[in-house]
């Protein structure tokens, strides 16, 4: 379980969020107009993000995690691939998902590479696993993003608008395999895609006026309405 307790940040002395307090006990999905906090918050998460007030990771205080620790619980998966080197092969990136259980100053173990051929079998990607990373399509990056979070056994992942720079295809791929990794991990879903926010089907969390509330009927046209301002009709699931 996640818990905050009185949060607020701010980024160049302007505040971006201001008092937060509430608890994820699952699942949720974070939604909210551009510019919102909505990824701060999941730099908050990932203590990427200076912040006043109290974070708990199943009762652990976050200020408490080695970062080795914090690599273990929570892995986070960007919008977009951003890499020095993008002549790293696909299976070179993934392995660095296993640097939190790498003995230092040894190379990386039998083990912790048979556990990355496992997760490219799992995501069908064993056949680019010698491919550098920066000839990959957007989907393609998106899937070998997951993996690297896969490979790293957190029980949470953070998923920072997945599908953002995806076709309808390759969204469509990443929203099932989002809705998979359910049955083991804890997912955080931050996206401005309501179709995959509906598909996910997790509690919705707004983040409006640097504040963050729970919604209830959030896909109802009329909620979607008062909070974005704009004429919406009901939503259809288009991942089925």
């Amino acid at each position: 379980m996640i818990s905050l307790e009185k949060v607020s940040c701010a980024y160049k002395e302007k505040s971006i969020l201001e008092n937060i307090s509430l608890q994820i006990e699952s699942h949720i999905s974070i939604l909210g107009e551009n510019g919102a906090g909505k990824s701060t918050f999941a730099k908050l998460l990932c203590h990427l993000q200076a912040y006043k007030g109290e974070i708990h990771i199943d009762g652990k205080n976050l200020e408490q995690f080695s970062l080795l620790d914090l690599a273990k619980t929570i892995a986070y998966v960007p919008a977009k691939l951003e890499i020095y080197d993008t002549s790293i092969s696909v299976e070179e990136f993934v392995l660095l998902g296993r640097f939190a259980y790498k003995e230092r100053f040894f190379a990386y173990s039998k083990e912790d590479r048979k556990k990355v051929q496992e997760v490219l079998e799992r995501l069908h990607l064993e056949h680019l696993s010698g491919v550098s990373m920066g000839t990959l399509s957007s989907g393609q990056t998106q899937l070998v993003l997951i993996a690297q979070a896969l490979a790293q056994e957190s029980k949470i992942i953070i998923f920072d608008e997945p599908t953002a720079n995806l076709d309808p295809k390759n969204s469509k791929i990443i929203g099932m395999y989002i809705k998979q990794l359910q049955e083991k991990y804890q997912i955080i879903l931050i996206t401005h895609d309501l179709h995959l926010a509906r598909f996910i089907n997790a509690p919705v969390l707004f983040v409006q006026d640097k504040g963050i509330r729970l919604e209830e009927d959030f896909f109802k046209s009329t909620k979607l309405s008062e909070l974005y301002g704009v004429d919406f009709e009901d939503l259809a699931v288009v991942y089925a």
